[in-house]
């Protein structure tokens, strides 16, 4: 076993399957891809990577299934297995795109789809299957994407995956900020595999509620005050906004968007497609707030075509842009798409051995979908960011985004003033 330290976890063994898919290239990558993106522009400790996330996860996947295998849980769970699981928790993260999730929110493929060829060819594939076996890479990407059938799939992904107590707990401690505290000893220790209808699966036992709680309770404060902060939204706009042009001008290629690290990309884009919005994001003059609400200000569903139809959204912005008397790109939109903050669907095991499962529909006695909306409307805000100082009248910002898709398009395509 090969022991690395790490600020959060202190020591972490490593065996030697697991060391030989850390060495390939892909995974090599991850050192220089920033966990939270552009967070470190307002937190300047947030310079972990996805390297250390992404050992903090196999790490706990290692605690889970020894605790596990202690309470006699895995006895009828084959040991390849849980090697399988340990290995899915450490490969989760091989695809993300430099800094992290933005290019997905101008419609780049899922980070979990990106991994799909690096897992399954290549040097990881063959020290996959080396370690494991032929179907190796195939269970390892079907426990990713969440559609294993194996009974230990929910430690890869679902509501109590391992992945949430590693980045909540490392980000809040590298961000310096005491929203991401999370009892994941007790957590830990209330899993267990349970029979339910649709046969054994990962579940926890009732008395670990309360640090359930407490994840989700962490997961709203960080998105509050972590990932939708408003200046970490304006410098990943302006990021999202620097690429797509690129892409759009054929300077960029989409297709080879996976294979660059963060730095790789920048200096590729100030080689390839130098641009005012770049030098901005670099020296870090971000575009400052014109307007913004929090969701709780706005009609039900409005503006939600700005975080799903990138290319109207584009339309809008660049249009608005000229009318403000600003040029295009110099006015951006944001409006962090819903993610699954409280999402839940997982058994729980009373003391007297009765099983019954919490979910979003509010069973269980959390009243999860009125919870999650309040939580929504408070942490998720609509802005518009811009390079110089301009006047928007929020009625008519408000009348706009209320508007439908078709509305917006119909008013584009008659060349008709937005917000007039």
């Amino acid at each position: 076993m090969e022991i690395i330290r790490d600020p959060l976890w202190n020591n972490i063994a490593v065996d030697p399957s697991a060391m030989r898919l850390i060495d390939t290239p892909p995974f090599q990558r991850l050192r220089y891809v920033r966990q939270l993106g552009l967070a470190f522009l307002v937190y300047p400790g947030a310079t972990h990577s996805r390297f250390e996330h992404a050992l903090g996860t196999y790490h706990l996947a290692r605690r889970a299934l020894s605790l596990l295998d202690e309470r006699g849980a895995l006895r009828a769970i084959p040991r390849e297995l849980c090697l399988t699981v340990r290995i899915a928790a450490l490969l989760h993260d091989i695809g993300h795109y430099p800094f992290s999730h933005a290019l997905e929110e101008i419609g780049a493929l899922h980070h979990e789809e990106v991994a799909r060829p690096l897992i399954t060819a290549g040097p990881v594939a063959e020290a996959l299957q080396s370690a494991i076996g032929d179907e190796a890479p195939n269970e390892i990407m079907a426990l990713i994407g969440g559609m294993s059938q194996s009974p230990l799939q929910r430690l890869i992904s679902g509501s109590l995956d391992l992945d949430k107590l590693d980045y909540l707990r490392r980000d809040a401690f590298m961000c310096g900020v005491p929203y991401g505290e999370i009892d994941v000893d007790r957590l830990l220790n209330s899993l267990t595999v349970m029979e339910t209808a649709g046969g054994p699966e990962i579940g926890i036992i009732e008395k670990g509620l309360s640090a359930l709680e407490s994840l989700l309770f962490a997961r709203y404060q960080m998105y509050r005050n972590v990932y939708w902060h408003h200046a970490v939204r304006s410098a990943t706009a302006m990021y999202k906004r620097l690429v797509e042009d690129a892409v759009n001008a054929g300077s960029l290629d989409a297709a080879t968007l996976a294979a660059f690290t963060d730095e790789g990309l920048l200096h590729d884009l100030a080689r390839r497609a130098p641009s005012p919005l770049l030098a901005a994001l670099r020296e870090r003059r971000l575009f400052k707030r014109a307007f913004q609400c929090p969701a709780a200000d706005l009609p039900a569903d409005a503006a939600e075509w700005i975080a799903d139809d990138r290319s109207l959204t584009r339309r809008v912005e660049d249009a608005l842009a000229v009318e403000l008397g600003l040029n295009p790109g110099e006015l951006l939109l944001d409006y962090p798409r819903k993610t699954q903050m409280l999402g839940l669907d997982m058994p729980v095991q009373r003391r007297t051995g009765e099983v019954f499962r919490l979910t979003t529909a509010g069973e269980g006695g959390i009243n999860l979908p009125k919870l999650a909306e309040e939580f929504y409307r408070s942490a998720r805000w609509f802005r518009v960011f811009t390079c110089r100082p301009a006047r928007l009248s929020r009625d008519r910002v408000i009348g706009l985004i209320a508007r439908s898709p078709e509305e917006v398009r119909a008013a584009l395509e008659r060349n008709a003033s937005l917000i007039a």
